[in-house]
């Protein structure tokens, strides 16, 4: 199974991404399992936080496994959606352990987590552009509100990564750790200790109305992924991907 699933400690659920040769990147079908199983913990009692981390100290996530291909079947954005929990509401706390990179896909699932533990020798960032696609796992609606227009647009514009003492300052990651696990595991027991029902309404209130706004808005956002394919320049830019090679984008 691509994502573990285990009970790190009472009343904590650990999801592990574990696609290590990928350096864990989402493959189709952990995009799917991720999307079958937010609503399952939102169900399940036993469980009052989540902790997601990714197999290994090399990557969190890198994004969207495309050794595949572009994901361009017809429930690809609803796939996407459910998985990063890009519109859904998730009424738990989710915390985060980062080590190693934290990139594309991987970075939109971080904003849908609420702490945030981060090793020093991590890195962040969403090279999209670079590759003729765009964020629309959550991030182009997401990281300014959380970072702030000018930093958020420098992100999403240049491509560029930025390591684990930049992500701190900016706010993206809420503590830094050389023991990552365990600090990541002790925020989590903490908050499971706490009153659950006063943890879920203090989330909701903190975050819920966010989430309904990107619901209006990611209509559009689909709109404009539709009109980038039709570019030809997502083409380009995954085949330079995968052969390792800089793309070439005709002016338009």
């Amino acid at each position: 199974m691509p994502i573990l699933v285990d009970r790190a400690a009472p009343h904590v659920t650990r999801l592990t991404l574990s696609n290590p040769g990928r350096r864990n990147a989402l493959t189709q079908d952990m995009y799917r399992e991720l999307g079958a199983l937010w609503p399952r913990l939102a169900a399940d009692r036993a469980c009052r936080v989540v902790l997601v981390r990714g197999e290994g100290s090399e990557a969190f996530c890198t994004g969207s496994d495309l050794s595949g291909g572009p994901f361009t079947y017809p429930d690809a954005h609803d796939m996407v959606d459910a998985a990063l929990l890009k519109t859904g509401y998730f009424p738990k706390p989710i915390v985060a352990a980062v080590e190693g990179d934290c990139v594309g896909g991987g970075l939109e699932l971080l904003l849908s987590t609420d702490v945030r533990i981060a090793a020093p020798t991590s890195r962040f960032g969403l090279p999209e552009v670079r590759w003729g696609l765009m964020p629309w796992g959550g991030a182009a609606m997401k990281l300014a509100d959380q970072v702030g227009q000018g930093p958020a647009m420098d992100l999403l514009l240049t491509g560029r990564l930025i390591d684990a003492r930049e992500a701190k300052a900016l706010g993206l990651i809420s503590a830094l750790s050389d023991d990552v696990q365990a600090l990541a595991l002790e925020r989590a027991a903490r908050i499971a200790e706490a009153s659950p029902a006063a943890v879920q309404a203090t989330k909701a209130a903190a975050l819920q109305h966010r989430q309904a706004g990107y619901a209006a808005r990611e209509p559009t956002e689909r709109d404009l992924v539709t009109a980038l394919r039709a570019t030809g320049q997502s083409k380009i830019g995954i085949a330079a991907f995968l052969a390792k090679t800089t793309p070439e984008y005709p002016d338009e």
